[in-house]
């Protein structure tokens, strides 16, 4: 047997809460098909043990994006991704980052994808304290919005409709910008005179950086394409796949081209 057909699976703790029977049948799946190390680790200082005795296994996790990106960190900072293949079974509430990289949804899908499917070499931001983005980094960090919050945003929508019957409505709320200094590639896109609603970067697949910056409604945004985004100003907090960090005064994100490798369904486009 090879040693892409060994195994290590490390199977997130709050995956084991949420979906005990999606672990479950991803666990019977991966192990009928493979030899393979089953991992239950009890918190993230486990998990990342598991990871660092991986061996000569292809490691697989089975839990949400935040373990996919507690994965993907730590495996970078032992600077294994640039020569091995992770795998992933999205198990949990938060997995849209897992299927918008490509990764099935459904346990026996994405279990059947680890076994079957095919390594897939994606883009990475690196910023320069070593921290990485998979997916989508917003300027500022936007609200993350949950279900119950969603809920009571659409309670609250309905009693201002009812209000708006008997009384006019109250003027609109300004929207909030921010001082900062934006640079691809050592090129100027904005400076602090002018402000803006928001910056966004995403890692393509073409070993570039797709940046936008919003100055308001009535003016079209800024694009830019770059290899190294540079952000400062005035302190300001960052949105990172599902991580919030800040505040900070300047940040620097560099793509690092097919820097990770990610089984996925053979032919499935990622991204």
């Amino acid at each position: 047997m090879s040693a892409h057909d060994q195994l290590l699976v490390v199977i997130d703790p709050v995956a084991r809460r949420m979906d005990g029977e999606s672990v479950r049948i991803a666990k019977d799946v991966l192990c009928g098909g493979s030899e393979a190390k089953i991992c239950f680790p009890q918190g993230p200082e486990e998990f990342a043990r598991a990871l660092a005795r991986r061996g000569s296994r292809r490691p697989v996790v089975v839990g949400d994006d935040r373990a996919l990106l507690r994965a993907v960190a730590l495996l970078h900072r032992d600077r294994w991704l640039g020569d091995g293949v992770l795998a992933l079974v999205p198990v949990g509430a938060s997995v849209r980052l897992a299927h918008s990289l490509g990764v099935p949804a459904g346990a026996v899908a994405a279990a059947r994808a680890v076994l079957d499917g095919s390594p897939c070499r994606l883009d990475l931001l690196v910023d320069e304290s070593d921290g990485v983005v998979l997916g989508d980094l917003a300027i500022p960090a936007a609200r993350r919005t949950t279900p119950r919050a969603e809920a009571a945003s659409v309670w609250t929508t309905a009693r201002s409709l009812v209000r708006t019957l008997v009384r006019p409505a109250p003027a609109a709320t300004a929207v909030r910008t921010h001082r900062l200094r934006v640079e691809a590639d050592g090129v100027l896109l904005t400076d602090l005179d002018r402000p803006v609603e928001d910056v966004t970067v995403r890692a393509g697949l073409g070993g570039r950086a797709e940046v936008v910056v919003r100055h308001g409604t009535a003016e079209e945004p800024l694009r830019a394409s770059a290899l190294s985004v540079t952000v400062s100003g005035p302190d300001f907090r960052y949105r990172a796949d599902a991580h919030v960090t800040g505040p900070v005064r300047t940040r620097t994100w560099t793509v690092r081209a097919g820097a990770w490798g990610l089984t996925l369904p053979v032919a499935a486009p990622a991204g």
